[in-house]
Parts: C-alpha cells; sequence; structure tokens
C-alpha cells in the first residue's frame, strides 16, 4: 500500500525509501528499506527480523508526525508486541485512511489492546474471513491446554505445544498455569521471549530447551516444551522420551487441519479478529469505503457488500492458502537454530 501524498509504503513487499510498519512478522516487514517507522514497544523485535544496521525510527501509540504534509500515527492493533493500525489523515481534504495490518480485540496481556479508530477508509485483513471461523473466549482454549498439560504430567509424559515464535508463544506462556510444571522453550522461541522482557512484557520463568535440560527433565514428566512448529519433525524433540504433542492455532478450528497437523490436540488460539470480530471491527470504524486484503479476501469483501459497505479487494502475495505463518520467502535452513527463526518469525496469516 503506497500513500502518494507522504512518499511512503505501509508493509511493503519489497525493499523502498520509507517503510510504515504494522508489526514484525515476516509478511508484513521486509528486508531492506532504506528507513522504517514502527511503534516504540516493538522496536525491539523488529530489529531481530531486520538485523541491527537497519534504520528504524519509532513513535508511541497515538504520537502524530508528520510526513511530507501527511499526518501519520499509529494505534495499537492487539496482534502481538508493537502491533499497529496506520491511520493517515491527508489535512487538505481533511480524509481519514486506516489499514488495520494485522489485529485482534481479545484480550493478552503480552501487547497493547486494540483500539477501534473512526475514518473515511479502513483496510482490514480477512485472515479468517469465513463464517466457520469463531473463537471461543480464550481462557476456555487456555483451561484446555493447562487440563491436557497436567493430564500429561500425572502420566509422566512431556507436553510439546507448537506455537509460532513471534507472538503466540508469548501469549500462550503468558496464559498458561506455570503452577503445573517448568516451562521449556526452543531457542527461537527464548530470543523472542527475551525481547519482550526487555520491552516490559512480564512472563513467567521459561527455561532454554537445551541439553541440561532435557537431561533434567526427560523421563521425569510434567514439563511444557514451546517450539516453533517447524521443528515438528527434528530429531530434537525425541529426546524428550515419552511425550504428548499439540498445536496452537486459529486454523484448528477446523477438524481436517487438526487431522493433518499429525498431533495428539489442537487447540483454537488465534492473534487475528474471528469472523465476529472481523464484522464488528468494520461497524466500529463508522468507516463505508471497506478494503479487504490478506486471507479470505473474496468472502469477506463480499458479505460487506451484501452489507451496503463500498468493499473491495486489495490483492497481496501473500495469501490464506498454507499452514499458519509460513510462506515460500520465510522457508529457512530447518537444521539450524537461526533457520528456525528466520522462518517461524512469521504470522498466522500466511
Amino acid at each position: 500500500m503506497y500513500c502518494e501524498a507522504g512518499g511512503f509504503h505501509i508493509d511493503p513487499w519489497m525493499p523502498v525509501e520509507r517503510a510504515v510498519i504494522t508489526h514484525a512478522h515476516s509478511d508484513h516487514a521486509r528486508i531492506g528499506s532504506v528507513s522504517y517507522l514502527c511503534e516504540q514497544s516493538g522496536a525491539g523485535v523488529l530489529r531481530l527480523r531486520l538485523g541491527t544496521d537497519a534504520n528504524i525510527q519509532t513513535v508511541a501509540y497515538g504520537e502524530s508526525i508528520d510526513i511530507n504534509g501527511v499526518r501519520v500515527s499509529l494505534h495499537p492493533a492487539g496482534h502481538l508486541l508493537g502491533a499497529a493500525q496506520v491511520r493517515v489523515e491527508h489535512p487538505p481534504s481533511g480524509r481519514v485512511t486506516v489499514a488495520s495490518g494485522d489485529y485482534k480485540i481479545d484480550a493478552d496481556p503480552t501487547c497493547a489492546a486494540f483500539e477501534p479508530l473512526a475514518c473515511d477508509t479502513f483496510i482490514t485483513e480477512s485472515t479468517f474471513g469465513l463464517p466457520i471461523y469463531r473463537w471461543a473466549p480464550p481462557q476456555e482454549t487456555f483451561d484446555e491446554i493447562n487440563q491436557w498439560w497436567g493430564g500429561n504430567r500425572d502420566a509422566g509424559a512431556t507436553s510439546i505445544i507448537f506455537a509460532y515464535a513471534l507472538g503466540k508463544a508469548q501469549r500462550l506462556i503468558a496464559g498458561i498455569d506455570a503452577s503445573i510444571g517448568p516451562i521449556l522453550a526452543h531457542g527461537a522461541i527464548l530470543r523472542i521471549v527475551e525481547a519482550y522482557r526487555a520491552a516490559g512484557v512480564s512472563l513467567p520463568e521459561v527455561l532454554p530447551a537445551d541439553a541440561d535440560n532435557v537431561k533434567k527433565f526427560r523421563g521425569s514428566g510434567g514439563a511444557l516444551v514451546v517450539a516453533p512448529p517447524s521443528a515438528q519433525n527434528n530429531p530434537w524433540l525425541r529426546k524428550f522420551g515419552e511425550q504428548s504433542s499439540a498445536v496452537a492455532s486459529g486454523w484448528m478450528q477446523v477438524r481436517g487441519n487438526r487431522r493433518r497437523s499429525n498431533v495428539d490436540r489442537g487447540f483454537v488460539l488465534s492473534d487475528h479478529a474471528d469472523w465476529n470480530g472481523l464484522l464488528a471491527t468494520v461497524n466500529a470504524t463508522g468507516a463505508h469505503r471497506i478494503g479487504v486484503t490478506h486471507g479470505f479476501t473474496d468472502v469477506f469483501a463480499r458479505r460487506l457488500q451484501e452489507l451496503e459497505y463500498d468493499a473491495f479487494v486489495i490483492k497481496t502475495r501473500f495469501s490464506d492458502a498454507g499452514e499458519e505463518g509460513i510462506t515460500a520467502e520465510t522457508d529457512g535452513p530447518e537444521s539450524t537454530e537461526k533457520g528456525l527463526l528466520d522462518r517461524d518469525l512469521g504470522g498466522e496469516s500466511s
């Protein structure tokens, strides 16, 4: 998305002169632009993706800056740490456009809560823009995870749960009952846990899933190991002995996805708005003109048109197909921790 008056792109696919970034997932933050603007609490995780040499400028939520006569501000999207909606106001015309980035409206202790914004045009994601995707209250899902983990502990088995390294893993760690047993994390996740702590997010103790801790907890049961999805078939996991595996993902809403994931359990936990959340958010903006991108765009745009919105699809190179958060461009060498980090910084939107 390009703002001609301001001369900047929002979440550009390729390197540009000036990029305004909604969040650090791989389908929104691409390496190589001359300069980046992001919300200040998310700068640490964005730098993990872009590298130490990236020119990153930050603003606080709600802080307005002028870019070539266009007023730009970032506002909470509730997706993950530092995730932002981009509000663009063009003073000569008075028009306001808001690009949502990825967002969820459920509470999450690891990031600022979503803030609906009044605007003339709202550009919304639609990752889960099908009526089948309707989330239960998050605490119900965390209760299910705790019950599964506690049952595995009592049976002497290690619990392995796959969750995306950036955002989902930290939300999962913050929401579970840490009194059940020790929490271990793959190195790709542990680095981001440390970045969250550095930004002031409170998380329970998380131990590295290294050789010493594998030896300590193997066979004793009770440990929960949080790992990125691309580690699922890694021989490293077999070192934990008797185990039960699970995936935490919005895609687990569909039974066929649970079966194909080849794990014991699928927990429906998403960092995106569900069908009802998308509709409620569009309504809350007061906008009549709605751009739909990222996900099931045609279905969601058609529903909005039925509701008499001026809805249109904005094409993206990222579709709803494939696994949650894994794109061709984020696939890396799975045999190394760096490869896993590069790959699993992706988000649910494929």
